[in-house]
């Protein structure tokens, strides 16, 4: 029964994650840290974006040519 139970994350396990990452980083660095991962998802994203449309314009040329 207890294996089947270790897959899950519980409230205790989530809680001591936060105790944790509050001792290293400490409570002013991590609203820097999330800004940084929020931009960096941002760019990731705009990336993707670029990537899609970059690869359908050459689609299009690619149909024009044939």
């Amino acid at each position: 029964m207890n294996t089947i139970l270790l897959g899950f994350i519980g409230p205790w396990q989530i809680a001591l994650i936060v105790a944790i990452v509050l001792l290293l980083f400490g409570g002013k660095k991590i609203p820097q840290l999330m800004r940084g991962m929020g931009s960096g998802i941002k760019e990731f994203k705009d990336g993707m974006k670029e990537g899609e449309e970059g690869a359908k314009s050459e689609d299009k040329e690619a149909d024009k040519l044939n």
